[in-house]
């Protein structure tokens, strides 16, 4: 579970990161051609779905459907990074006995009209889907940053166990 929180605090610190190098117009401008969205559209998205998991932490119901979608956080970089340190701090303080409780989450799988489904969980491994979708959003992010001039740094949008595997074949062809 330490290493959940780790996981939690490290996504959050490479959004802030991301916030650091882009200007209000970067942050908001819609990038033309296959994306049609914003950097701050996608780092919203993200942050909505940290949310969602924390105003379900005490009533023990997670609701990713429910989203406020706050156009602030994707049009104010002070507030998204506002947000994102709060964010830090709130799932810095939760440890395994936190993590490890139930709860229930309702999310829309089915396109169409189907009602949501409510599945059993438990927070840790809605801690861990929000981690999984972060990275997944942040590596479109980095494709519109791409498209914009933004450096990123090098693991940005890249999920671990990608890094990992990567690190593995390197080490496999040093040995070589």
């Amino acid at each position: 579970m330490v290493a959940l929180g780790r996981a939690t605090e490290d996504v959050l610190r490479q959004g802030l990161d991301l916030l650091s190098k882009l200007t209000g117009a970067g942050f908001t401008a819609r990038i033309p051609g296959p994306y049609h969205a914003s950097i701050g559209q996608h780092y919203r998205h993200v942050i909505d779905h940290f949310l969602c998991l924390e105003s379900g932490l005490a009533s023990g119901h997670i609701d990713y459907d429910n989203r406020e979608r706050n156009p602030r956080l994707e049009t104010d970089l002070d507030f998204a990074r506002a947000s994102t340190e709060r964010l830090i701090r709130v799932f810095h303080q939760y440890g395994p006995d936190g993590l490890d409780r139930a709860c229930l989450v309702t999310y829309s799988l089915e396109y169409g009209d189907a009602t949501p489904v409510r599945l059993p969980s438990i927070i840790a491994r809605e801690l861990a889907f929000c981690i999984g979708h972060a990275v997944h959003h942040y590596a479109i992010v980095r494709l519109l940053c791409d498209s914009a001039g933004i450096d990123v740094v090098p693991e940005f949008g890249i999920a671990p166990s990608t890094l990992k595997h990567r690190g593995e074949q390197r080490e496999s062809q040093d040995l070589r």
